[in-house]
């Protein structure tokens, strides 16, 4: 009786099949929550990595989650025409004249009615290719073909020190992308080989939240703008920065839509800063962001009127801030019994938080006393706060004068 071998290819794919065997699980990831945001808020992304950083395998899993087909293009590789169209003649070019026949694979997004656009490799395309990319990220068209609603596109590129022949990106095309740097994340990396990825799902958007979102987004950005007008408009100087985020009437458009998704999503700031300084750049990002803490700050009458209640900012800063609006709305309007429930509120802090931040305001409101109020039992307990930060304070200007001798 004969016996044969088995079939050592036969036996590798089943190997091959063990080894690409894995499970998901949910695992917050700001950089892939915020992907799927973008996505989910249809504007098209640019993630920004070193080679082999897992960009594309992101893309897959997001593809998957998401159950979008996901269809590759590698930009470079491509001429102009097969982003603008190839001229059809017909029989009389004179009256019907000459239509641009899109690529096989803008048929097949146009036949699925969705799907997920990749463009792989955007900074090792030439400067030609990504004129013809121009109207395929801002207008979704391809020759005479419009994608679909339900496409989405995003796009992979190497910084340019690291891209083979790599080019950067013109300024037209650059404004049109939301910018992600990508980076590794260890912990993801270790568990993913050990067959377990983060799975990525759209996020939760709350229907009863969405005018209410669309509303704060509309303050957030025009109440930046009108006190910074510069910030409009703003195009960087030097060639590499032009080839990223920065600021433009378009992608502040962009930043309000991504605001108003963030804020019915409910994701974390984290999240949001990824987006807003991907879209007009770190500087007018980091703006934006400073102008949405102090629209999400308490209102200072509605703390006075129930010191008990009131629910302070965790962040120092932003208690800072909270604190000193309630002594300035004291200063404004004095009397005794917001005197009092400013004091109630100092105290609050000081048994929620550091203590170093309520020593200013309550130096400031005790200055506010009239002489017919009866000082408050509280503040012998700040006056013991601020009593060691002045202390504190001397201790650390004898140290800095001994270091300068």
């Amino acid at each position: 009786m004969t016996t044969h071998a088995p079939d050592q290819l036969a036996v590798a794919d089943t190997l091959l099949g063990l080894l690409g065997d894995s499970a998901t699980e949910p695992r917050p990831d700001t950089q892939l929550e915020a992907l799927t945001l973008a996505v989910a808020a249809d504007l098209p992304v640019l993630l920004w990595g070193e080679p082999g950083i897992g960009k594309t395998a992101a893309l897959n899993r997001l593809a998957e989650a998401l159950d979008l087909p996901l269809t590759t293009v590698i930009a470079s590789v491509h001429e102009p025409s097969d982003f603008s169209g190839l001229p059809v003649v017909g029989d009389d070019p004179a009256v019907q004249g000459v239509p641009m026949a899109p690529p096989d694979w803008a048929v097949r997004l146009v036949q699925a009615g969705r799907g997920l656009l990749f463009l792989d490799e955007l900074s090792t395309a030439p400067p030609a290719v990504q004129a013809a990319l121009l109207r395929l990220v801002l207008e979704r068209r391809v020759g005479a073909l419009r994608l679909p609603p339900g496409v989405r596109i995003v796009a992979a590129a190497n910084p340019r020190s690291s891209a083979a022949d790599g080019w950067e990106l013109s300024p037209p095309l650059a404004n049109r992308f939301v910018h992600l740097q990508w980076a590794h994340d260890h912990e993801v990396v270790v568990r993913g080989l050990g067959g377990t990825w983060p799975r990525a799902t759209l996020p939760r958007l709350d229907p009863d939240r969405l005018p209410a979102a669309v509303d704060f987004a509309r303050r957030a950005v025009c109440g930046l703008l009108a006190t910074r007008p510069t910030l409009v408009h703003r195009l960087p100087s030097g060639e590499m920065r032009r080839g990223g985020a920065w600021p433009s009437p378009r992608s502040w458009d962009m930043t309000l839509r991504l605001v108003a998704f963030a804020q019915a999503a409910g994701s974390s700031r984290d999240v949001l800063s990824l987006l807003v300084r991907g879209t007009v750049g770190d500087g007018p990002g980091l703006e934006l962001l400073a102008s949405v803490d102090r629209m999400e700050l308490p209102d200072p009458e509605t703390l006075l009127a129930d010191p008990a209640a009131a629910d302070l900012p965790e962040r120092g800063d932003l208690r800072q801030a909270v604190l000193d609006g309630v002594v300035a709305a004291v200063r404004e309007r004095p009397d005794r019994p917001r005197w009092d429930a400013a004091w109630a509120l100092l105290v609050r802090a000081l048994d929620t938080g550091a203590p170093d931040l309520v020593v200013v305001p309550a130096t400031t409101l005790a200055s506010l006393r009239r002489d017919d109020w009866d000082v408050p039992a509280a503040i012998e307990r700040l006056a013991g706060v601020a009593a060691v930060s002045r202390r504190a304070d001397r201790a650390a200007e004898r140290v800095t004068a001994k270091a300068g001798r």
